[in-house]
């Protein structure tokens, strides 16, 4: 794990006060997306699919830094659209300093150049980079050529500058073990803090839908990736159960509180992913009026193949206070490689084929 000990020090000392204070629902990240406009068109993304009216819309800054205060999470992920569009981000961006919260600005970078004099390098600051893969894999999914060289153009500026720097890989169909550790392997070389790395989800409004890996192929594509890893000294940004849960070692549901968004509608139910499940008017209203028991793998078929990290990091968080032994291996050994992974759930929206005997006859005497 890439993180920063102040950052792990910050989370634990939160995580254990939650547990002293008896809280059975808090947010581990604040997904704070102030705006869904964009300047690309990436074929997976589900953000993008609304008319110009909403896309044209803005969180104030006011309106952001109360939704961090109001969710008091420790850390915030400001993704998008492009945040860098967002004229007010860097006051956005201060303000959450200012509260002492770790905060995580997502940039496709393409605006990065032009914008990095708008801060400052913090402690509490990282940019997230979005780079899916190698030069050709990466502007391929985001449908533009020449995007993975700007983006590492960017990179390495912020670095320059003392700015601390992540990676935000989104795997998806076609991609190979191989490949993805080449790709690991490069960003140890650009030198960033760490790689946040998960299977896409298979947005509803994303303009495509076959780009998407599901089921024992992502546990599968993991292992290879994992296995290639044992000999090389790549810095995830993860804890080392959820890595595990990727290979399929550990059976999670979803802890979707653990990641509240809070967008242009309002608070999103019941997660960053699925857009049509409607918004809260409060992060209060979210905890207390969200059917939480409706979502997750098992439970609903729009969660069915969902492994992200916004939704399983925090369970894999949960697991590691419950269970710190089991972290601890997990994390010496790495990921397990070989051997039988741990049995899925039957879904209990799986449905089963009528057959005739099921079929009601109504005999007339």
């Amino acid at each position: 794990m890439s993180v920063p000990l102040r950052q792990q020090l910050t989370v634990g000392s939160y995580l254990i006060k939650q547990k002293l204070k008896g809280v059975k629902k808090y947010p581990l990240v604040l997904m704070l997306e102030p705006l869904f406009r964009c300047n690309l068109a990436c074929a997976g993304c589900g953000k993008i699919d609304y008319p110009d009216e909403i896309l044209n819309k803005r969180l104030s800054a006011q309106e952001c830094l109360d939704a961090v205060d109001e969710c008091d999470a420790p850390m915030v992920s400001i993704p998008g659209g492009e945040p860098l569009i967002h004229k007010e981000m860097p006051q956005i961006v201060e303000g959450i300093i200012a509260r002492k919260k770790f905060v995580y600005l997502c940039t496709n970078a393409l605006l990065l150049k032009k914008r990095i004099k708008d801060y400052k390098p913090s402690p509490y600051l990282t940019f997230s980079i979005h780079l899916d893969g190698n030069r050709e894999r990466h502007d391929a999914s985001v449908c533009q050529e020449g995007v993975f060289d700007q983006a590492v153009e960017a990179i390495k500026l912020a670095l320059d500058k003392g700015f601390r720097v992540t990676v935000n890989c989104t795997l998806f169909q076609g991609e190979t073990s191989e490949e993805v550790a080449e790709f690991l392997d490069y960003a140890m070389e650009l030198g960033v803090e760490g790689v946040t790395i998960a299977p896409g989800f298979s947005y509803e409004h994303a303009p495509r839908q076959d780009v998407f890996i599901k089921g024992k192929e992502t546990k599968e594509l993991f292992r290879g990736i994992f296995r290639i890893g044992k000999k090389r000294k790549w810095k995830l940004n993860h804890s080392s159960l959820y890595l595990d849960f990727l290979a399929g070692n550990q059976n999670y549901d979803c802890t979707p509180w653990g990641n509240p968004t809070r967008n242009v509608f309002g608070w999103q139910k019941p997660c960053y992913l699925l857009a049509d499940e409607g918004y809260a008017s409060s992060f209060q209203e979210l905890l207390d009026d969200t059917p939480w028991d409706k979502y997750g793998s098992v439970k609903n078929p729009k969660c069915a193949n969902c492994m992200a990290h916004c939704g399983y990091e925090a369970t894999a968080v949960e697991d590691t206070m419950a269970h710190p032994l089991k972290a601890f291996w997990a994390k010496i050994r790495g990921p397990k490689t070989e051997g039988a992974m741990v049995p899925e759930k039957t879904p209990e929206f799986a449905q089963t084929k009528a057959s005739i005997k099921d079929i009601p006859v109504k005999i007339e005497s």
